[in-house]
């Protein structure tokens, strides 16, 4: 991370804790060979890899099965200039193994829009980083308000 410029790098379990807080994220993948971002609603499996769930024809399942992606997701308070932003980085697969999805039924997340025939994908957590903003509006002591 940069120095002084108003964040405070986050540890791994820190990141992984805060990730576990909110239910959207945004996954970012190469689509035609440009980046592409998609929100997507998601939760952490206990080893910290990031579980989706959706449509097992979609676009993104066959843009992201195999490929190395990045997951960011934040919690911002505008009013109080605050907030923070996790990204995790790894490889994303197709889970195919019966007795994992058979436990990710069970337990992973719960499509928004559900779709006949759905897959899990599991980003594992290969560079996992984050930053909170610590400095905000009044971080000198300057009131920047408009």
């Amino acid at each position: 991370m940069y120095r002084n410029d108003g964040f405070r790098e986050l540890e791994r379990q820190e990141c992984l804790r805060l990730l576990a807080k909110v239910p959207v994220g945004r996954i970012v993948h190469t689509r035609q060979a440009l980046p592409a971002v998609l929100p997507v609603n998601f939760c952490l499996d206990a080893d910290g890899a990031v579980l989706l769930r959706t449509a097992a024809a979609s676009e993104l399942v066959r843009a992201i099965d195999g490929a190395v992606v990045a997951f960011e997701a934040d919690d911002v308070d505008a009013d109080a200039h605050s907030g923070w932003s996790v990204v995790v980085t790894g490889p994303a697969t197709v889970v195919t193994d019966p007795a994992e999805q058979e436990r990710l039924a069970r337990t992973g997340p719960r499509s928004w829009v559900p779709s006949p025939q759905e897959v899990f994908v599991r980003i594992e957590p290969e560079l996992v980083t984050g930053r909170e903003l610590v400095g905000g509006r009044s971080m000198y002591g300057l009131d920047l308000s408009p």
